[in-house]
């Protein structure tokens, strides 16, 4: 894996696996200790948006949770790329900015999920579960479609 890259937990790989987008090394700690030892999530966090563009369109994930404001890439370009790439990938945006109300309505429309800073553990485990299972549940309905497989294209390892 890149350096950039962190993998948190392998056995959590059940309850889903996500992928964590943040360029704070304290918010993105948080969100990776939360989700991995409370949520029991298999959890790898990026700190670079293109990392994380390049891991979603080449492995198979249950969610990308993507802070807003980042260098070089921002939470709403990431979330388009994602939807090009993988269209059918939950994405939940996080923002701790008060941003405009075209961008927040636009995210809203696009995001599968937006939370605002600072999030509370039950409300991100909770935020991850409910977009994980209903991703599931769609994928079930779909005929051909194997139901624990990740949301995008990439095979199962």
């Amino acid at each position: 894996r890149n350096v950039d890259v962190m993998n948190a937990a392998e056995p959590n790989r059940l309850r889903g696996k996500i992928l964590v987008v943040e360029d704070d090394a304290e918010a993105a700690y948080f969100a990776v200790h939360v989700l991995t030892t409370m949520g029991q999530f298999d959890v790898t966090h990026t700190f670079d948006p293109a990392v994380a563009l390049r891991l979603a369109s080449s492995e198979p994930w249950d969610l990308v949770l993507t802070d807003m404001e980042m260098p070089g890439m921002n939470g709403l370009q990431l979330l388009e790329a994602l939807r090009l790439a993988a269209p059918a990938l939950p994405v939940a945006v996080i923002t701790a900015h008060a941003i405009a109300s075209t961008i927040a309505g636009t995210l809203r429309k696009n995001a599968d999920g937006f939370l605002e800073k600072p999030v509370s553990p039950s409300r991100l485990i909770a935020v991850a579960t409910t977009l994980i299972s209903k991703a599931r549940d769609e994928q079930a309905r779909r005929p051909g479609q194997d139901p624990d497989r990740p949301a995008t294209a990439a095979p199962r390892p």
